[in-house]
Parts: structure tokens; sequence; C-alpha cells
């Protein structure tokens, strides 16, 4: 017996890329295999399960058996974008349909939801995520196809019952997706509290390098749901590339240290600026004061994450003028990486954003924490 576990630890999965050894040669390092086509043998059969690059390769294989493992799924799929994976989700949605989604959610989404709404006569209810029992009158309003919903809301970082939700969208007949970007694998796992599909921007914790555009989603269970999705992706040429597959897989490889990292730093930084004189709140679910603070514990089993905001006394302009006076913090879109971000989130959603002007988007990263700490006070002074 060789002595090694049956089911290995997450981050024992991770750091091992699912125990990849090269039959070949012995590299412990997995292989990029770029080809967009496979070759017939004699008898005009493939040789093994791949056809064309448009539908799979070695290499996505690969990262989509360990993104499944991760989340305990019956199956993983990757895209070229996480837009490119929300859109394949929304495209197997009836016209005419229901869709239920937060208020305030990730700004690419609602703006795709919009669109779809506009053009294909599907009713899109949005609901107060900060209101208990708004989903519950939303959904069963009238009949539903979609919930999406996100845990932690990005960029408020209201904390959303998943069980709740799951329990209200079976009732209700309805699909439940969660986009759980910002609550990687590694702390949460929508399906085992019974959604139907989780969503992660893979450009964000899963790669953690700000260097790969990509999306993910995973189901709990195979179905006519999940067939379509293989079907549109495959039909769109959507999937991820096996270069940007493959960075993927090598920043999956140091997500549980990366994020662990990042968790303890957010929390360092939430807990300093929690009661300073020019910040009216820190939203941050690792903080007791967090109103989601209790839900946030019993989903969050492996930390609260690297995002934070802080919403700055005055308004609009002192908002930005603190962004824009930072040196260490880099005043830049998107989250999850190794470098530390802030962002005046409303002027990158534009006019018809929802967040408050005067809330600064913090993606904490794994530098040195009072450094940064630091960085925010002279901005502030």
């Amino acid at each position: 017996m060789s002595g090694r576990p049956n089911s290995p630890s997450l981050e024992t999965l991770l750091a091992q890329a699912d125990h990849y050894v090269d039959p070949a040669t012995g590299a412990v390092v997995p292989a990029i295999q770029p080809a967009t086509t496979f070759a017939r043998d004699a008898n005009y059969e493939l040789p093994g399960d791949y056809i064309y690059g448009r539908y799979g390769s070695p290499t996505i294989d690969h990262v989509e058996n360990v993104l499944a493992k991760l989340e305990r799924a019956h199956g993983a799929l990757v895209f070229a974008s996480g837009m490119a994976a929300f859109a394949a989700v929304i495209e197997t949605i009836d016209d005419g349909a229901r869709i239920v989604a937060p208020r305030i959610m990730y700004h690419g989404g609602l703006a795709w939801l919009r669109r779809v709404s506009q053009r294909r006569n599907i009713e899109l209810v949005l609901f107060d995520q900060t209101r208990q029992g708004a989903l519950g009158e939303a959904v069963e309003k009238a009949p539903t196809a979609l919930v999406w919903i996100e845990s932690p809301v990005n960029p408020t970082w209201d904390v959303i019952d998943i069980a709740e939700a799951v329990r209200i969208s079976r009732a209700n007949g309805a699909l439940i997706a969660v986009d759980s970007t910002v609550a990687p694998p590694v702390t949460t796992r929508p399906l085992e509290l019974g959604a139907d599909l989780v969503f992660h921007s893979a450009t964000k914790y899963l790669n953690g390098h700000s260097d790969v555009g990509g999306g993910v989603l995973a189901a709990r269970q195979d179905g006519p749901l999940w067939e379509e999705i293989i079907q549109v992706r495959g039909l769109l040429g959507s999937i991820l590339p096996p270069f940007e597959a493959w960075l993927l897989l090598r920043g999956l490889r140091t997500l549980s240290v990366r994020f662990d990292k990042a968790c303890a730093n957010a929390m360092r930084i939430a807990r300093h600026f929690e009661d300073h004189p020019k910040i009216e709140r820190v939203l941050y679910p690792g903080l007791e004061s967090h109103p989601g603070h209790e839900m946030a514990k019993r989903q969050m089993t492996g930390g609260f994450g690297g995002m934070a905001s802080l919403l700055i006394k005055g308004g609009n302009e002192d908002a930005k003028r603190v962004a824009g006076r930072v040196r260490l913090w880099m005043p830049a879109t998107s989250l999850g990486g190794v470098e530390s971000l802030i962002e005046h989130r409303a002027a990158v959603e534009g006019p018809d954003s929802e967040v408050p002007g005067n809330l600064l988007r913090l993606s904490v990263g794994i530098e040195n924490a009072e450094e940064l700490i630091d960085d925010l006070e002279q901005a502030l002074a």
C-alpha cells in the first residue's frame, strides 16, 4: 500500500496539482498541450478523448479535474473569462423567463443581466440583499427560472445565507447559482450547501497573480442543464486557451497559502481602521460589528477573505483623493492578486452604479500589513 490518503486535504490537492507526475518523464510540473486538433489512426478512429481544441484538451482536463475536486462537484468547466462563464449560464435561460439577483452585485454581471432583460424579454428582479426576507419575497412572487446570488456581495460585502437561498429556490422550482469569486473553495463551497452551480472569475483568487483572465463553472450534478452549458461553450469557442489553463493551474497550487495571508492582512487592516476618525465605516465580514459576521463564520470556514471596503468621511471627491494619494497600494481594478489594489468603485462602475460614492474597495494582497496600513494613513492625512 502506498499510504496515501484516499481523500487528501484541499491544501495537499492544490499543492500537488492532484498528485501530478508525468508518466513518461517523472516531471512533477504539468506540461502544456497547445494543440488545436488531434489526429486519427489508420482506422480513422481517435486514439484518445480529444478532437478539437474548442471542446477540450489534456491541459484543460487537468485544471478542470482539480477544480471539480476542490468544489466537490460533478464537474467543472473553464472559460476564457468570467463573463463568458456567466453568459453561458444565462444562455440556458428561456426567453420570457424570470431571473432574481441582488441589487448590488458584480457590475459586469449586472450589466449583462440588464442587457438580456431588454433584448430577450427576460424579467429581471433585483432584491435588496441587506433586508431579511427580500429574496424570498422576490422569488415567491412569480415563477422564477434562475436565482443568482453572491456571498459576500461585491463591493459592500453583505453576506447572503446560501443554504437559505437554496431552500427558497428549491421550494419555488428555481435554479440557483452562486458567484463565489471572493470566497474561493478553500473557505466556501456553495455546492455542498445545495447550490446547483458555482461560478468564479478565475482571474481573481483562483489564479491570484493578475496575469490570467478566466472563468469557472462547477455543477453539483450532471443533467440537461450541465450538458447544455458544455454545448454552449463548445459552440461559442469560449473555452480557456491551454497556456492560460496552465497558468491557472500554477496559480491554484498556491491558493491556500495566498488566501490565508490575504485574510490575515485584511483582518489586521479592518481592525486598525474600524474606529478611525476619518473612516465612516469599515465593511469587512470578519469584524464582529459586521451585520453578516455570524453567517460569514458559518459559511466561510477557511477565513473571511482579503476583500474590504472603507467608507470615507466626506463624499465622492474625498474618496477619490485618498485613492489618488496612495504610494504602496495600486489604484487599479480587479481583486484577488498577490498585490494590494485600491479602487473608487463608483467611478469604475459609472453613472448607473448604486455603490456609495465614498466607498473605496480594497483587495488586500500578501505584502507587509503594517506597510499597507501606513500607506493608507498617509493618504488619509
